[in-house]
């Protein structure tokens, strides 16, 4: 195992242990940028996703969203700002989060640890900036 892998995956199992349920994406976020994660892009409905830190880019593919051919939904920016609320407020979890992202026609986001930002984009080049508040995170 790499020492980018095992970083990342120790300040991933940090970032849930201090994560609270409901608003707990910056602290993830802020445990990731201090273990040296700056960028990390995810690939819907592929669930791929990756992790450019200092130590070396970690790429993890996770459970597809949809099989063989399908049609890409629509971008639709409240839909994807509903899903990003709901998640916000603790009522679905991350996979849900990640299947009404897609079907709001989300194609992938990319989180940019330093600036404190997401941008969401749609097959077409949409795009939908969210930024998410500094958080103090003490290990």
């Amino acid at each position: 195992m790499s020492k980018a892998l095992e970083n990342l995956m120790e300040a991933q199992k940090f970032a849930l242990s201090i994560r609270p349920k409901v608003g707990g994406f910056p602290y993830l976020a802020e445990a990731l940028r201090q273990a040296g994660v700056t960028r990390n892009s995810w690939s819907l409905p592929s669930c791929q996703s990756l992790y450019v830190t200092e130590l070396g880019p970690v790429l993890m593919q996770g459970s597809p969203l949809v099989s063989g051919m399908v049609d890409v939904p629509k971008f639709d920016r409240e839909a994807l700002i509903r899903a990003l609320r709901a998640d916000q407020a603790g009522k679905s979890a991350f996979p849900e989060f990640l299947q009404a992202a897609w079907q709001a026609g989300v194609v992938g986001y990319d989180v940019d640890f330093g600036k404190r930002h997401v941008v969401y984009r749609g097959a077409s080049g949409e795009e939908y900036l969210e930024e998410y508040p500094a958080v103090d995170v003490k290990r």
